[in-house]
């Protein structure tokens, strides 16, 4: 039994599983032989964990796996690296290889000394032969090609595969070092206006962006715009998308649309009352209802889907079609499919219903209307998408728009059907048990198939990272460490039976940062939680940001001093799973814990907050932004903003290149966006309007009205521009 744990473990380590981790207290932990096997098994290798032989004989298949390949599946390199590929062929063959550039030109390989002994495969022997990679491969995405002599069955035509040439670093941060930014957080939903349709939309961000820059912001960052289902109910969670690479049409403004100024007056007429309908929402404070507003928008578009288009525009959507290929139309078909067929219908389980079947393209026949209904609207989102960056830009921010990027896509909608080789259905994403969550976490995602998206070139991440990236100014990256490894649950098991599997995060942080200089965006990476000390250092050597929040910075239980902050980082006060700081100053998220029943020690949590609180109001006055001395009475809106503006100029001592203040932070929201644990029937989760201290809406349009919006801002503009209008606060006596 020994034996057989032992090469189990030899295995998994083969395919990247790790047989242990080590807990949040630090503790070393090893994971069961039934969940090494299921994740093997999910990775194509189906094992018994206690089978001697078969474990033996997979060991030796994955060992020989290499030598079955002409050429790797895709070779990810950095530029100026003169790295090298390995060519596996009949041994005494010979072999040219080739790199075919994106440009069209032909650029042969060097070949280099390489003793390796050949090996039987299949009982044929077969050698390696090495290739230099020039030093000097422009960056992109080319071939490899290899030719073997004349003879072989693949001399003639050759054998090819995806060649990527990544940066080392990302240098679209470098700006930021002589002159250090900052933007504003905001859950784009939750922030109306006057004009929303119950729901804050893409005009809306717009017209953020171009407030934020008014007090010198750089950026605004929304949370995920991804698609969510096709029509009501949706879900609430932007975190918990359909796809990641399309947008959600719920944040269209319809009044915004070619189509709406187009269309006659009767249909005008029928639109705006329904918008009339919507608007009378955005006072509600209580709770958002994004079913009827995104209800009220598809009524709308798909009346106006059928205004004629002009010539000109229609060449401008046939652009766009082209733009985004096979994967749109995909989409567009899922979309129409569930518009129809409800999730559990037994029409799913067709082998033909998938993305090139037989019964998928029959409906993509019967149903193309629908389908062009969807195409349109991500069209439509794009445009949208477009005007708020470019008036982003031209308010004068340096980054424009920031978007988010979740982990993945709930796994049982549109990416899951779309890219079903490239996921793993029978696994699901999570999280080892925490101090947070004893149990561990089960987000309900499928993870990618490491080697699958090799084999295919990594050319569905790619595409996901360009649509995001084609209107963005940055991107910021949730959990950034499952492009290292993400923790893999056997579908229907605890998350406390799961397994660490690893990823090339050379290709993963490779190709993002690649898409990214294309772009000429930044990218921040969400590094928070357990992960290995090493991470950190890599992530700021390729030049992409990590994620630094006051309340976790600490050290030895006192709060570490700004100056101590990394440089190559995004910090910020709180996150969205925080609550906001008025209300992380009074304490609400114990009071509304212990209400949810999710506090194993309320007294102990309630004297934790309260020295918490107290260990960061000495800090400010240690530091000179608070009055020496004094006792602020936190449950006086007054002087609990004092203390938020005093917390934010305490944080931009810190050397990192972006701050981001909090849209709720700036008007003195009190309530929680998320409470992590909880379901929407305990809690209201992502479904909080923006409110100030007293709980009235705030909207879009009074930002400036409100008391302590602009004053935030500019305290934390003049903090990080000494050379501002007015130069930094005077700190308190």
């Amino acid at each position: 039994m020994t034996e057989a744990r032992d090469v189990l473990h030899r295995l998994a380590h083969a395919y990247g599983i790790q047989t242990s981790y080590r807990g949040h207290d630090g503790l070393e932990r090893q994971v069961s032989g039934d969940t090494l096997a299921a994740v093997l098994t999910a990775l194509g290798c189906p094992v018994a964990p206690d089978g001697l032989a078969g474990l033996e004989s997979a060991l030796e298949h994955r060992r020989l796996a290499p030598w079955r390949r002409v050429l790797p599946h895709t070779t990810v390199c950095r530029a100026g690296s003169g790295s090298s590929v390995q060519v596996h062929l009949p041994h005494g063959s010979r072999v040219t290889v080739d790199a075919l550039l994106e440009d069209g030109s032909v650029w042969p390989l060097e070949q280099l000394e390489d003793f390796t002994e050949p090996q039987e495969v299949s009982g044929e022997l077969v050698g390696q032969a090495t290739f230099r990679l020039p030093h000097d491969l422009p960056l992109g995405w080319h071939l490899l090609r290899a030719r073997l002599e004349e003879g072989h069955p693949e001399g003639e035509r050759g054998v090819e595969a995806t060649l990527v040439v990544v940066p080392d670093r990302l240098d679209t941060a470098e700006s930021f070092h002589e002159h250090r930014g900052w933007g504003l957080s905001v859950q784009l939903y939750s922030a109306r206006s006057a004009a929303s349709w119950g729901l804050g939309d893409l005009h809306d961000l717009a017209d953020l962006a171009v407030q934020t820059a008014a007090h010198g912001g750089d950026f605004v960052l929304s949370n995920p715009l991804h698609a969510s289902a096709p029509q009501p109910p949706v879900v609430s969670s932007p975190y918990s998308p359909s796809t990641r690479r399309f947008t959600h049409p719920m944040y269209l403004r319809i009044e915004d649309l070619p189509e709406y100024a187009d269309a006659g007056p009767d249909l005008r007429a029928r639109v705006d009352g329904l918008a009339a309908g919507r608007r009378a929402d955005n006072t509600a404070a209580d709770s958002l209802d994004r079913d009827a507003a995104y209800a009220d928008k598809l009524t709308a578009l798909r009346w106006l889907h059928g205004v004629p288009r002009s010539p000109g525009r229609e060449e401008t959507y046939r652009a766009y079609r082209d733009q985004e290929g096979q994967g749109l139309d995909d989409f567009a078909l899922w979309c129409a499919l569930r518009s129809h067929l409800p999730a559990d219908d037994p029409a799913w389980r067709d082998p033909e219903l998938v993305p090139g079947g037989e019964t998928a393209e029959r409906y993509r026949r019967d149903l193309a209307e629908e389908v062009d209904l969807h195409r349109w609207m991500q069209w439509l989102c794009d445009e949208q998408l477009a005007a708020a960056q470019s008036a982003a830009r031209g308010a004068g921010m340096r980054l424009g728009l920031m978007q988010d990027l979740a982990v993945g896509a709930d796994r049982n909608n549109a990416d899951a059907w779309m890219l079903q080789d490239l996921l793993v259905s029978s696994m699901s994403v999570g999280a080892p048990p925490d101090m947070y969550n004893q149990v561990g976490q089960d987000w309900s995602q499928s993870p990618w198939h490491p080697e699958r998206l090799a084999e295919t070139g990594y050319r569905a991440y790619r595409d996901m990272l360009r649509s995001m990236l084609r209107r963005a100014g940055g991107l910021r990256v949730d959990h950034i460490l499952g492009m290292f490894r993400l923790w893999w649950v056997p579908v229907g098991q605890s998350p406390l039976h799961g397994a660490y599997v690893g990823y090339d995060h050379e290709a993963m942080i490779g190709i993002l940062a690649l898409e990214a200089h294309r772009a000429g965006a930044v990218v921040v990476g969400e590094d928070l939680g357990t992960f290995e000390p090493w991470v950190q250092d890599y992530l700021a050597q390729r030049g992409l940001l990590g994620t630094s929040i006051l309340w976790f910075e600490q050290h030895d239980g006192a709060p570490r001093p700004p100056q101590q902050y990394r440089r190559q980082c995004l910090t910020s006060v709180n996150t969205h799973d925080l609550p906001p700081t008025a209300g992380y100053l009074t304490g609400l998220h114990v009071d509304l814990r212990e209400r949810l029943g999710l506090l194993n020690d309320p007294v102990g949590e309630r004297q934790r907050a309260a020295d918490e609180r107290e260990a960061y109001l000495r800090a400010l006055q240690e530091a000179g932004f608070y009055p020496a001395g004094a006792e602020p009475d936190l449950s006086d809106p007054a002087e609990r903003a004092d203390v938020v503006v005093a917390l934010h100029r305490y944080l931009a001592q810190a050397p990192s290149l972006l701050h981001c203040v909090a849209l709720v932070d700036a008007v003195g929201e009190l309530r929680i966006q998320n409470q992590p644990g909880t379901q929407q029937h305990e809690y209201p989760n992502w479904e909080v309007p923006l409110a100030d201290a007293a709980g009235r809406p705030v909207l879009i349009d009074d930002l400036d009205a409100v008391r302590g919006f602009a004053r935030l801002l500019d305290a934390v503009d003049r903090e990080l521009d000494p050379g501002a209008p007015g130069g930094p606060e005077t700190p308190a006596p």
